[in-house]
């Protein structure tokens, strides 16, 4: 009885959602944590066969495009997309983990000044928000309370230590950690 609320829950969520996105692609095969979705309507959400997300998701615009692919987990994080976030197949994502493509506000306080006051009305001023894409490469796995930050690329098969602070690309088949994430060594042939 649990599974078939849990199911008709899950069900009404991603037709709700359907019918605010631009669009949501979710194949059969595939589960999201749909009440953990947040979204402006014109927000795009792409997953493909047999992934399973559990972030807490927010499309912040509209025409904002979260694509994660096939066989990928996005365990129970937080994202934030303000532009495009890109995820690859058979990626791993521990929960805990922080990824923003923006940095929420305007480092200059005249420009942030307004924030909590537009908020209260529903509004936010994107122009002053600086917005990079992120790139998470194929293979790749983020460990558990890292932080990836706006404009990164994360390479194909690329190991992020738990509780890093991604400041800069990381290249494919790499193990990052630290904070500031900092090469630790070079994944062989057979580890790949």
């Amino acid at each position: 009885m649990k599974s078939l609320v849990k199911r008709s829950l899950a069900m009404g969520l991603h037709l709700y959602w359907r019918s605010r996105f631009a669009a949501l692609k979710v194949p059969r095969s595939s589960t999201v944590a749909y009440w953990r979705l947040r979204g402006h309507a014109g927000g795009l959400l792409i997953v493909g066969e047999e992934s399973s997300i559990e972030a807490r998701l927010t499309i912040e615009r509209p025409g904002a495009r979260v694509d994660i692919g096939e066989r990928t987990y996005v365990g129970n994080c937080v994202m934030s997309c303000a532009q495009s976030i890109k995820i690859g197949s058979d990626v791993m994502i521990a929960w805990g983990a922080t990824i923003f493509d923006h940095g929420s506000h305007s480092v200059q306080f005249s420009k942030r000044a307004m924030d909590v006051r537009n908020w209260n009305k529903g509004e936010k001023d994107w122009s002053v928000v600086e917005i990079r894409p992120i790139q998470i490469g194929d293979k790749a796995w983020v460990g558990y309370g890292s932080i990836v930050l706006p404009g990164i690329s994360i390479g194909e098969g690329a190991v992020v230590g738990a509780g890093s602070v991604v400041t800069r690309d990381v290249p494919a088949w790499t193990v990052v950690a630290g904070n500031p994430a900092r090469t630790i060594r070079q994944l062989s042939e057979d580890e790949r």
